[in-house]
């Protein structure tokens, strides 16, 4: 049923349990599972800035790797990317552009109050995407 699952983490907890589940249906479908870590950029480079945002693709990259590792042990396909924009967007693109069957989100990874004022990646990516969200419950 799916060939391509995408598991975007921002490294929360509550991506822990989505990610568990990617990889899960990723080994029970014979799917390539895709690992991707958008790093959120909201204004134009400036030296300091691109130093933040140069660890920050660092810590992405360990990140989408340390999933990668998981999935290969259990015997899943599986492809990583970091990437620099909107989260919702950049995984809605990605989506797009890598052909996903699904992807697999968490209700929730950021702290409530940011998520209140900037509003919930996952909600973002269910209205705006063309793909299946799997939304794995966050368990506190």
């Amino acid at each position: 049923m799916y060939d391509v699952i995408l598991f975007p983490t921002d490294g929360s907890k509550g991506a822990e349990r989505a990610r568990d589940h990617a990889l899960k249906l990723a080994a029970d479908q014979d799917a390539t599972l895709h690992v991707l870590h958008v790093v959120e950029t909201v204004a134009p480079a400036a030296s300091l800035h691109e130093m933040i945002i140069d660890r920050m693709t660092e810590h992405g990259q360990e990140l989408v790797e340390s999933v990668a590792t998981l999935g290969r042990e259990q015997g899943v396909t599986v492809e990583t990317a970091v990437r620099e924009g909107d989260p919702a967007e950049t995984i809605v693109e990605y989506s797009t552009t890598k052909e996903v069957d699904a992807i697999v989100m968490p209700t929730h990874g950021r702290p409530e109050l940011t998520k209140a004022i900037i509003g919930s990646v996952t909600d973002k990516v269910i209205r705006t995407g063309d793909v299946p969200v799997i939304v794995v419950k966050f368990e506190r």
